[in-house]
């Protein structure tokens, strides 16, 4: 960046302008030499066009003498320069690990000499100059966290900040940490300004906006994927060695460990990377974080550091079927389209079961979350707020909620959290002022109009009701598996989960291997598995041994 400023004492120090060396970080003539021999030297002319937005499978640039100016483009498809890489520096950000849309332009300022390295040979540079490939990696996720923090390359997302398709479009661009900027039209004024610009009305909302004038009139999230450039063609005659079906901490671990021991794989995602535990404010005790991370950074991380071994990763694309009468398997998707696999993982996880309650669907998304992240805690901050639940999820939620919100109140029909709960978790909740307990306790009651607007819950043992004004409720109540795609192909357990670890005649054999040779379950999905991230993370990892069996019997 040309002529940094230093940060200001107020900002994050995790933030990428605190880190303006590691976000941009000029290498030294050794390690120029080294990125040298991966690519061929060019001279650009002035304003040359390097790449633009909405190219896939860039190149990356190493400047040598001259500039680049990276360009942002807003609505209108006006440009404006963002930050300039001089001698020494990159181009590049996350998605030169994968085949998705670039979000920004680049063109050369003046004469400007650069080393030009393919996608072929920034795979083998990141690979096999493992110091060069942390400060680019490093670099790279530190730029997208500085693309979402400024809005930089993103869209303008236009609707009502508590309406359930905005929030579910919302949701969907955080967890795929893709850049936005949020107009409320309940709160922001300038909200109405912007529709009667480009023609819309209140009707039209929610409506995403993308630089060039795109208007997507609430699109479904498939569309709103493809419309970004955040998926990416399948060959359907293209047969991958591992298929990873859900891209949750297990998933991701297996996708990691396969790629990196050289076994084609892609990883299929109906959502976003992460799974139940990318919900999660705050993780605190994961192995080698101790001061915690929050889900969707460990998922983030995870989901770069598989792409860089070269697995391949198809979001917001729903495994709806599996044939397994032949082989390779088939896996149908929601487009209808169709991946063959010579092996799977199955790693679907689980899903948040529901109260039963009257009119609980009514407000699913509209004052019901299953999620506790920063965009909700932004959405009830100073308001009192309910979590329904006595796992180490819910207490999560209420500690993270409780630095933002008027008060938490925790609900569990059980009379306390001992057997349920991570014993810090507890004596956070115990010693804290914003945070109320009610054991014995169970919601009975939801009232609002288009939006929840009050609650009521009952303690069983006396039967006594109270009444708040509560709009915000975060259900975290247990789990039911994700298998009904499975298609009878395997043998499930009596609440549904994936039974392993015996084979159709009994045997024994790998503890993640199905009753169907070739598919293999880790982490939530799977009977009789320990709901941690760690524990999903160990399965995930540990199956690909397995997998390596399968795929070779010539392996001991």
């Amino acid at each position: 960046m040309a002529a940094p400023r230093l940060p200001s004492p107020d900002i994050d120090p995790a933030a990428p302008e605190a880190r303006l060396a590691q976000t941009f970080p000029c290498l030294g003539a050794e390690m120029v030499a080294r990125v040298a021999a991966y690519g061929s030297e060019e001279t650009l002319a002035d304003g040359q066009v390097v790449f633009t937005r909405g190219q896939r499978g860039v190149d990356f640039f190493l400047v040598l003498q001259g500039r680049i100016e990276i360009l942002d483009h807003d609505a209108a498809g006006t440009l404006r320069v963002f930050t300039t890489h001089m001698d020494g520096q990159f181009t590049g950000e996350v998605t030169l690990f994968n085949n998705r849309e670039i979000l920004v332009s680049g063109r050369a300022t003046g004469p400007t000499r650069v080393i030009r390295i393919s996608r072929a040979g920034f795979q083998r540079l990141v690979t096999g100059e493992p110091d060069i490939g942390e400060i680019i990696m490093r670099a790279f996720i530190l730029r997208r966290v500085g693309l979402i923090r400024s809005s930089v390359g993103g869209v303008v997302l236009l609707g009502s900040g508590h309406r359930r398709d905005t929030l579910r479009i919302e949701r969907f661009l955080v967890r795929n940490a893709y850049p936005h900027r949020l107009h409320d039209a309940d709160v922001d004024p300038d909200a109405m300004s912007c529709l009667g610009g480009f023609g819309l009305s209140r009707e039209d909302l929610p409506v995403v906006i993308a630089p060039g004038g795109l208007i997507l009139r609430n699109p479904t999230t498939a569309t709103l994927a493809d419309a970004l450039g955040l998926t990416e063609a399948i060959d359907p005659s293209h047969v991958y060695d591992v298929v990873v079906v859900g891209a949750g901490p297990a998933g991701l671990a297996a996708a990691v460990y396969a790629a990196s021991e050289g076994l084609d794989t892609i990883v299929v995602e109906g959502l976003a990377p992460g799974g139940q535990a990318g919900t999660s404010s705050k993780i605190e005790n994961y192995l080698g974080f101790p001061t915690g991370i929050s889900g969707q950074a460990l998922a983030g991380r995870a989901q770069v550091q598989a792409q860089k071994f070269g697995a391949r990763l198809a979001v917001s694309r729903m495994v709806t079927g599996l044939d397994c009468s032949g082989r390779p398997f088939l896996l149908r998707l929601d487009d209808g389209s169709a991946i063959p696999a010579r092996s799977i993982v199955v790693a679907t996880g689980a899903r948040y079961r529901k109260l039963d309650v009257p009119g609980y669907e009514h407000f699913e998304g509209q004052g019901i979350h299953y999620a506790a992240t920063a965009m909700e805690a932004n959405l009830c901050a100073g308001e009192e707020v309910a979590v329904i639940g006595g796992g180490n999820s819910a207490g999560q939620a209420a500690v993270f909620l409780s630095r933002t919100v008027a008060h938490v109140h925790i609900l569990v029909r059980a009379e306390g959290l001992a057997t349920t709960m991570s014993d810090y978790l507890i004596q956070r909740i115990a010693s804290s002022p914003r945070i109320t307990l009610h054991v014995c306790s169970e919601i009975t009651a939801l009232a609002g109009d288009d939006v929840l607007r009050e609650i009521t819950w009952t303690d069983r043992r006396t039967g006594t009701s109270e009444t708040r004004r509560i709009s915000s409720v975060f259900v975290m109540i247990g789990a039911d598996p994700n298998t009904e795609w499975l298609d009878g192909c395997l043998a499930l357990d009596a609440k549904g989960f994936v039974s392993t670890g015996r084979a159709e005649d009994g045997s024994a054999v790998s503890p993640y291997a199905t009753t169907t040779d070739g598919i293999f379950a880790v982490g939530d999905v799977r009977s009789g598995s320990v709901k941690r991230v760690a524990s999903g993370v160990g399965e995930g990892s540990v199956v690909i041994q397995a997998i390596h069996r399968f795929l070779d019997p010539g392996i001991a």
